[in-house]
């Protein structure tokens, strides 16, 4: 058994010592991350910010406090969802990965998403916070692919479709 924390749930699961879900495999695919605020000073908390030497871009319209070993890697911005896609586009940056719930929403919300990884972990919350919040339109997933765990996790991507 081992504690797993993941966001504001704290669980004590079957998953086996060093089983990463495929994360860090993903994580090699990825360009660059974009945080949220609360997000990346969650991340902070951990003993180690697990994205590497991933460039790092979090939004806010709030100063933060970068630690003097992520200077390299880490940024602020309060510019647009769009308007950071296009700066990272145009530094050659193609596969973005997008990190925090509100962050997610915004992106989602302006069709700027196009694949979706959703890991369902067996517990039922009786409250709690809706994972993708209010978006203006119903968005129509087309799976592509799920991974079973023994222990109980699933994880399913989906590709967003477009009009």
């Amino acid at each position: 058994m081992m504690e797993v924390l993941i966001g504001w749930i704290k669980l004590t699961s079957k998953v086996h010592e060093g089983d990463d879900f495929g994360y860090n495999i993903f994580l090699e695919s990825v360009d660059a991350l974009i945080l949220g605020r609360n997000t990346y000073e969650k991340v902070l908390k951990f003993a180690v910010l697990s994205y590497k030497e991933k460039r790092v871009i979090v939004l806010t319209t709030s100063k933060i406090k970068i630690p003097f070993n992520l200077a390299n890697t880490v940024t602020a911005s309060k510019d647009s969802p769009q308007d950071i896609l296009k700066h990272l586009s145009d530094d050659g940056i193609k596969h973005v990965y997008i990190v925090g719930g509100i962050t997610i929403q915004s992106f989602l919300s302006l069709g700027l998403i196009y694949e979706l990884a959703i890991t369902i972990i067996p517990l039922l919350i009786g409250e709690g916070k809706q994972p993708f919040g209010s978006i203006p339109t119903d968005i129509t997933l087309t799976h592509s692919k799920s991974t079973f765990y023994d222990f109980g996790y699933i994880q399913l991507k989906y590709i967003i479709q477009r009009e």
